[in-house]
C-alpha cells in the first residue's frame, strides 16, 4: 500500500525490454499476490513468438540453467550455477535465412528465451546483445534483420487463474 492507504496495482507478467505483446497488471494487492505465486509455481502458460537466425528444422526443447554471464554481468548466459530454465519451441514457418518459432515457457528466467536461443545456434533477429551476425543469409533478408530496431520477441497468449474465482482465463495479441 501507499503511504496515503490506497492499494497498488503491480505489474505481474513482464517481458524483455523491446519485446511487444501481452502483459499482465493487477489491479489490487490480492490478484498481484495471487498471479506472482502462479509464476512462481510454474502454473501460467507463456507463448511467444520469437524470429530467429538460421534454419530450425524441428521442434525441441532447451533444458540449460540461465544465470548472470560470467564476464559480462550485464549479460545473462547459459551457465552451471544459474537457475533452472526451460523453453520449448515449435517451428510456425521457414522463412529465407531465418525461422519463425513458438516458444512456450516452462520457467521465466532474465532474458531466457534470448539466452536459450543464443545458446542453440539461433539467436533472434535484431536482438543488440545476444545476437549474432547472419551466416548464409540473403541479402535482402539480412537488410530487413540489420533495419530491424529491436529483437523480434513477441508475447503472444497468456494463461492463467482469475485471482478471485479460479477459472483459467486466456488471452492473445
Amino acid at each position: 500500500a501507499r503511504a496515503c492507504g490506497v492499494p497498488c496495482a503491480g505489474i505481474s507478467q513482464r517481458f524483455d525490454e523491446d519485446a511487444s505483446g501481452l502483459l499482465v497488471v493487477a489491479r489490487n494487492p490480492e490478484a498481484h499476490t495471487s498471479s506472482v505465486r502462479q509464476i512462481q509455481k510454474h502454473t501460467v502458460k507463456r507463448d511467444y513468438l520469437a524470429l530467429v537466425l538460421g534454419d530450425v528444422s524441428a521442434e525441441g526443447w532447451v533444458n540449460a540453467p540461465v544465470g548472470r554471464h560470467p564476464v559480462q554481468r550485464t549479460k545473462m548466459a547459459v551457465t552451471v550455477s544459474g537457475k533452472e530454465a526451460r523453453t520449448h519451441y515449435q517451428v510456425l514457418e521457414k522463412l529465407d535465412g531465418c525461422t519463425l518459432l513458438q516458444c512456450s515457457l516452462e520457467t521465466g528466467r532474465t532474458h531466457q528465451i534470448r539466452v536459450h536461443m543464443h545458446s542453440i545456434g539461433h539467436p533472434l533477429a535484431g536482438d543488440p546483445v545476444y545476437g549474432g551476425t547472419p551466416k548464409k543469409i540473403p541479402r535482402e533478408t539480412g537488410q530487413l534483420i540489420a533495419d530491424f530496431s529491436r529483437q523480434a520477441l513477441h508475447a503472444r497468449r497468456l494463461e492463467f487463474s482469475h485471482p478471485q474465482h479460479g477459472k483459467s482465463m486466456t488471452w492473445e495479441a
